[in-house]
């Protein structure tokens, strides 16, 4: 299909943005995961269909032959499959590449218990043993499992791609890029290909996030009702991995949660600490949910008995105020600069600890954009457009530098045809809202 048909069929699918879908994307009616004779269920292969449709736009746009992945975030995009996630992070194990027309050559871990788990995923045309040539997996023999890698490699490439040897890659160690050199390919950032596929989601894969959001809203609230004091911030935060897990999740991509004193500054991990009465406690779930799909969001958290401090709700009211401020800026065609210019001024006496970023999306994991301010000086503004179908995550952090405490905020919302919606409904402290 030519570049210019299949982004014409990609634009008509922005026809399920109308208000009439607005019931189907809506927080407040998360799907099941179990299948229903009574209910609309996700349909995971529309969605896989979409996602490589995007995909194969990008590597056409880029005029690219074909793009080889090896993120397991990226081949889940890809194909729709997963198998040792976390674990293949780290390992090159699993990868897979994408033509720019027809179907994925997933090459699976080289078990051939493995090799079946993408049977029926209809994006997947060809299954094969994946080469591990880390060391690893190789030992001293690196350098013969590389070249074997390589040569396999070039061949695929040429045939799917005879004419054009352009290959966009995500990640590639420097014995792996001149062994595919060698072949007469030329490589380029995949990585940046992805990122633009990835950003504006389908109606299937919003329904998929209300569901991961669930089970997310889930833990928060496991967590509110077991902050007593006397527990610890890790057994506080086992709940939010409890509920992931039960309800289908994946794993944590941080552990970023601290009480009382620990809160300032932020991005201080899970301890062993025990919380007192009067502490505050803050968190970022970084959580990858069911179905993959990664719910950002922060709250903190009042730990009773008593009323907090005057001081420990102006910090909080400030980062209400800047995350409300925020959010009323984001809408269909305003750009990622006009946020920035017209974000919230964090006051000056807590500017030095200002979150790192306004906004970012959010899918399979973080994604691109980061949204930044414009007032940091030697800071790289990313430009673009937000989208209906793309989905950001507002940040907020106040906290002086050298202060007792510190309120860190975030709200995960949907960016529609005429607004956004909010993908995050827990709700808010009462108690840090008062006067």
């Amino acid at each position: 299909m030519a570049h210019d048909d299949l982004v014409d069929r990609l634009m008509n699918d922005y026809s399920q943005w109308t208000p009439e879908s607005k019931s189907f994307i809506s927080a407040k009616k998360t799907d099941s995961m179990t299948l229903l004779d009574t209910s609309a269920q996700v349909d995971m292969s529309t969605m896989r269909k979409y996602r490589l449709a995007r995909l194969q736009a990008e590597i056409q746009k880029s005029e690219y032959g074909a793009a080889l992945f090896f993120d397991p975030i990226n081949v889940r995009y890809a194909t729709g499959t997963r198998n040792m996630t976390v674990w293949l992070l780290h390992n090159h194990g699993r990868y897979c590449v994408v033509p720019a027309e027809g179907k994925v050559v997933l090459f699976e871990y080289s078990n051939k218990n493995c090799e079946s788990m993408s049977d029926g995923i209809e994006v997947v045309g060809d299954v094969r043993r994946a080469k591990g040539w880390s060391y690893f997996f190789a030992g001293e023999h690196v350098a013969t499992v590389c070249r074997e890698f390589a040569d396999e490699m070039a061949d695929l490439i040429k045939g799917l791609s005879p004419d054009n040897l352009r290959l966009a890659v995500d990640r590639l160690d420097p014995l792996a890029t001149h062994e595919l050199e060698r072949h007469g390919l030329s490589l380029f950032d995949g990585q940046a290909l992805i990122e633009k596929a990835r950003a504006v989601k389908s109606v299937e894969e919003v329904a998929c996030m209300n569901v991961a959001m669930a089970a997310c809203d889930a833990g928060i609230a496991r967590m509110r009702e077991a902050l007593k004091p006397g527990i610890t911030e890790n057994q506080l935060w086992a709940e939010l991995h409890y509920a992931n897990i039960a309800h289908g999740g994946e794993w944590m991509e941080t552990r970023i949660l601290s009480s009382g004193g620990r809160t300032n500054p932020w991005f201080q991990e899970s301890s062993d600490r025990v919380i007192r009465p009067g502490d505050i406690v803050s968190f970022d779930t970084d959580m990858i949910g069911p179905y993959g799909y990664c719910c950002d969001v922060s709250r903190t958290f009042f730990c009773g008995p008593g009323r907090p401090s005057s001081e420990q709700r102006r910090l909080y009211g400030l980062a209400m105020e800047q995350i409300h401020h925020n959010l009323d800026l984001c809408a269909p065609g305003v750009t990622f600069r006009e946020i920035g210019e017209k974000a919230w001024r964090v006051p000056e006496r807590y500017s030095d600890q200002k979150y790192s970023s306004i906004a970012h999306g959010v899918g399979l994991c973080d994604e691109w954009p980061v949204i930044s301010y414009t007032d940091i000086e030697g800071r790289k503004i990313q430009e673009g457009v937000l989208e209906p179908g793309m989905m950001i995550c507002i940040e907020s952090y106040i906290g002086e530098t050298g202060g007792a405490e510190g309120v860190k905020l975030e709200q995960q919302i949907l960016i529609t045809d005429t607004g956004y919606e909010l993908l995050s409904t827990y709700p808010f402290e009462d108690e840090l809202l008062g006067d």
